[in-house]
């Protein structure tokens, strides 16, 4: 099983849009992802509920999850990533 721990960038935390595109991009993931936060979780990095749910804030620690052996750390590597920039920046 493979692990990351991640402080979540976005100024919001893991709300609406941040949240939104964690969720897609989790899904574009050829590993399953679990995410949790606290003692809060462990779940489907893949259901924008579920992620909404965790009501992760800004700056707070989150932990990725896969038991995929061949893709997991990949996958892991890729969302890590996403969720350390802030998702919530307007694009230039």
């Amino acid at each position: 099983m493979a692990e990351r721990r991640v402080k979540v960038g976005s100024s919001v935390g893991l709300h609406a849009r941040p949240a939104n595109l964690f969720c897609k991009a989790a899904g574009q993931q050829p590993a399953k992802v679990t995410i949790a936060a606290g003692d809060r979780g462990p779940v489907d990095a893949r259901s924008i509920l579920s992620v909404l749910g965790l009501g992760v804030n800004s700056g707070e620690e989150v932990v990725l999850t896969s038991s995929d052996d061949a893709n997991g750390e990949t996958s892991l590597d890729a969302l890590a990533e996403l969720l350390a920039t802030d998702l919530d920046a307007v694009p230039s």
